[in-house]
């Protein structure tokens, strides 16, 4: 545990020591997000964070292949598995830098994050096999293990991308399912007694580093924002590092909890359902708009201010509770989905209850409470 968290440290420190540098590049060469219509910044804010970002996440990678447990040679596999999510990473980063100086159309974008994904499959970093409850297992054709890869990896690049829409949301949300998807890992291989160098433990360390290293730079009120760059780069390490769970797990008894006991069919699931489930809110967000603008006879890509997030605005939140709010909810899916399928008890039963009643009651009722009192 200690080496991950120094993973986790090192991403972080590298990150936030190059967002200067990034947003310097971003300024010289005029990739800034100009304020439009739909925006909630008020002043040009520069691109270039997912820049940061992935130095924070080549770097964090560097230093564990240097540290006494994970560099292990019989750990080979971890880092050339890891090397090959970030190496599409840093593909499909240098295809958001394309977006953010010179916005490449919807069509192109997704040519792109199709050929990335498809990088992962080709260097075997995609879904094997699935265990069933009762100890069976499933394993997939390769060609449907590949697709499927290839379906959440593009799924969850667009839907980070569809969340950046204030200051510190998407970075807070994917650092909240990256930690909550290294200690599912972790206590994974910890419960069935395998190795805990782990490729998915490492680049979640690294993820959730990279993005709490970014957050000073990109919380109300950002000077850096991480563009396209940054959104696809840690959507598809997200969705990379569950890829790689399958592969080095496949004899592990994904239904066994934390305590020894059977759990239920949550933790069979998780490595395919957490990358995305974490991003339901988005996810949500992204088919209402859909449905919204197509009723409306316009575009499904057309722009407008009526997401989730501009709504908790418009209700009385403040820019930044509006975020926080939007992470507890990402935390409550994530870890929720841990807790669940890693400690399935009465105590987790109640801590679950306890704060989907304290989210909502931030979400819907503290707007109420505050307005007659801004009247009085």
């Amino acid at each position: 545990m200690r080496e991950y968290l120094t993973v986790f440290l090192v991403a972080a420190a590298v990150t936030y020591l190059l967002g200067v540098f990034a947003r310097e590049i971003a300024l010289r060469t005029g990739a800034v997000a100009k304020v439009r219509d739909r925006d909630v910044h008020a002043v040009p804010i520069p691109y270039f964070g997912g820049i940061a970002m992935l130095g924070g996440l080549v770097a964090a990678y560097l230093v564990a292949a240097r540290l006494p447990f994970l560099s292990d040679p019989s750990h080979e596999q971890v880092f050339r598995d890891a090397a090959v999510v970030l190496f599409a990473g840093a593909l499909i980063c240098l295809l958001g830098v394309l977006d953010d100086l010179v916005e490449l159309d919807a069509l192109t974008k997704l040519g792109g994050q199709l050929l990335v994904a498809g990088v992962l499959v080709a260097f075997d970093v995609y879904y094997y096999s699935f265990q069933l409850p009762g100890g069976g297992q499933f394993s997939a054709d390769p060609v449907q293990g590949q697709l499927v890869s290839v379906i959440v990896v593009v799924a969850t690049i667009n839907a980070v991308n569809f969340v950046d829409g204030l200051d510190g949301l998407a970075a807070g949300v994917v650092g909240i399912g990256a930690v909550a998807f290294f200690l599912f890992s972790y206590k994974l291989a910890d419960a069935n007694g395998e190795t805990l160098a782990i490729t998915a433990a490492l680049l979640c360390a690294a993820l959730g580093g990279a993005c709490a290293g970014f957050l000073p730079h990109n919380f109300f009120p950002a000077r850096l924002f991480m563009g396209d760059s940054g959104s696809m780069l840690i959507g598809l390490v997200l969705s990379g590092s569950a890829l790689t769970l399958t592969g080095q797990f496949a004899t592990v008894d994904m239904t066994r909890g934390a305590g020894g006991s059977e759990a239920s069919l949550l933790p069979t699931l998780l490595p395919i359902i957490l990358p995305i489930s974490i991003l339901i809110v988005p996810f949500a967000d992204l088919v209402l708009a859909v449905i919204r603008r197509t009723r409306a006879g316009r575009s499904p890509f057309a722009a407008d201010k009526q997401h989730l997030h501009h709504r908790l605005l418009e209700i009385g939140h403040s820019h930044r509770r509006a975020v926080l709010i939007m992470w507890l909810w990402a935390g409550l899916i994530a870890f929720g989905g841990v807790l669940a399928s890693l400690y399935a008890g009465r105590v987790t039963t109640l801590i679950l209850t306890v704060w989907v009643a304290l989210t909502v009651a931030l979400t819907f009722l503290v707007p109420r409470v505050q307005a007659p009192h801004q009247h009085s």
